[in-house]
């Protein structure tokens, strides 16, 4: 069984959200969350409440609270570079520089083993 989880519009580039997904891909949701709790990057943080909503989505989807974390690994983890705000920030000589603000679109996928499935 698979859980999803996306968050939009995360006020963080895409390019430094990658570096964080990164280290957890391919992890079990237990491992993952230590990694994401003691990285020191901004991304961090949204991923990890990410990866928990996304637990938290396979817990309601079976409709039990016995899951093990360590059973339930993280299947892909993606980051989709959202839209960009455009700003501008004065200069001197009444000059103006742009300045541009990225977001990006998250999705996780976690995958629960077929025998931890109770029907």
């Amino acid at each position: 069984m698979k859980a999803t989880a996306k968050a939009r519009f995360v006020r963080i580039s895409s390019r430094k959200v990658k570096l964080v997904i990164d280290l957890i891909r391919g992890k079990n949701v237990e491992e993952a969350y230590n990694i994401l709790r003691f990285t020191r990057k901004a991304a961090a943080e949204p991923v990890r409440k990410l990866v928990q909503s996304a637990y938290s989505n396979a817990v309601n989807q079976l409709g039990s609270f016995d899951l093990d974390t360590n059973q339930v690994t993280v299947h892909s983890i993606q980051v989709d570079q959202g839209p960009t705000y455009k700003r501008w920030m004065s200069r001197a000589m009444g000059r103006a520089t742009p300045v541009l603000k990225r977001s990006s679109h998250i999705t996780v996928e976690l995958d629960v083993p077929e025998a931890d499935v109770r029907q």
